[in-house]
């Protein structure tokens, strides 16, 4: 049976964030209410803890995470240089794709002291996604997810209703032009005047 602990994502108590981090160092999953929805998270350099998390939402193998950051400055040298006023959406529900040593990458930076604080003691490559089957719809609450992934997960952090319900904005900065790769709550046109230039769209209009 998953363990669950209740937990203010406001306020986190420090044992439950210390119960999280054992967690992931030890290569376990560990779902949490976000900002937007309810997420999972592991150790990203952890080969089983990644294997486990892919199979468990049915996951393509080639769909990389997201990686969790504590502050803003932690992805600073990756922003291509014109792009660099993107930074001040963060901490914010806007995830960035940008290129790095081993390929294209996802970055957040929460506005939510649990995740910070998850991100910034865990002592991992800690990286995150949504707490629902692949291709279905995100979940706001402790009791749907655990429902769908209590199976496979080895803790549950329950903080009741997360955020707005709908994922984060993500902007891949890539390429030669921006491209706006999922809608959300961090919009277009915000992102257009703040770049000074309009993205591509990719997604279903």
């Amino acid at each position: 049976m998953v363990r669950i602990l209740s937990v203010d994502p406001v306020r986190p108590d420090p044992e439950t964030v210390a119960a999280a981090v054992a967690v992931f160092r030890a290569g376990g999953l560990v779902v949490f209410p976000t900002e937007t929805v309810y997420g999972i998270a592991l150790d990203a350099d952890n080969p089983g803890a990644v294997r486990r998390l892919y199979e468990l939402k049915g996951r393509r193998g080639d769909k990389p995470l997201a990686r969790l950051l504590a502050d803003p400055r932690e992805a600073k040298d990756l922003v291509p240089a014109r792009w660099k006023g993107i930074l001040s959406f963060w901490p914010g529900p806007l995830t960035l794709v940008l290129p790095g040593k081993d390929g294209a990458e996802g970055y957040r930076c929460p506005d939510q002291a649990l995740e910070r604080a998850l991100a910034r003691l865990s002592g991992v490559k800690l990286a995150a996604t949504s707490a629902n089957l692949s291709g279905s719809s995100p979940v706001s609450t402790g009791a749907e997810a655990a429902v769908i992934l209590k199976k496979g997960i080895d803790l549950m952090l329950d903080g009741g209703r997360s955020g707005g319900g709908t994922p984060s904005t993500v902007l891949d900065l890539t390429g030669p032009r921006p491209v706006l790769r999922r809608r959300g709550p961090v919009g277009l046109s915000e992102i257009a005047e703040c770049l000074g230039e309009v993205p591509v769209l990719s997604v279903a209009e």
